[in-house]
């Protein structure tokens, strides 16, 4: 069972069993998935385009999460990290900082980057290994490291 057909299941089984931060959090990324749908013209989702979404939703939410830390309201930014758990379910392993440190190390070297001019060259090759993996930010974070150091 694929992604796609898993988050309905798991929408049903929040609905039957009363958990309605979980059932709203479901309903928001089936219309989330059905937005991608539309523009995509209809054409199917594969699952890399479900973890792409995914990954969209838990990036607002860590957003979410830092504006209401700053203006310190600590329960809206506990109700965002409860939805992040939710929607982590759906996404692949993390990878750890030192995996990162790793990856960005060969890309580094695969791209014969030398100074921060190069950090796109080294983004780009970067992320396809990482996407769903990785927080961006993080690895933009490591990359900047790496050419700086």
């Amino acid at each position: 069972m694929g992604l796609k057909e898993q988050i309905p299941e798991d929408l049903k089984n929040a609905l039957r069993n009363k958990k309605s931060l979980e059932l709203s959090v479901l309903r928001m990324l089936q219309a989330a998935l059905k937005n991608r749908e539309i523009d995509n013209k209809k054409e199917a989702l594969k699952d890399e385009d479900v973890i792409s979404v995914v990954g969209a939703e838990i990036k607002k939410r860590r957003d979410a999460v830092k504006e209401f830390e700053k203006v310190n309201r600590p329960d809206a930014a506990n109700l965002e990290k409860a939805e992040i758990e939710i929607l982590m379910k759906y996404m692949p392993q993390q990878m750890s900082e030192d995996e990162i440190r790793d990856v960005v190390k060969n890309a580094v070297e695969e791209t014969q980057a030398e100074s921060m001019k190069d950090i796109g060259k080294v983004m780009k090759a970067l992320m396809p290994k990482v996407k769903g993996k990785a927080d961006g930010s993080t690895v933009n974070k490591i990359v900047r490291e790496m050419l700086e150091g």
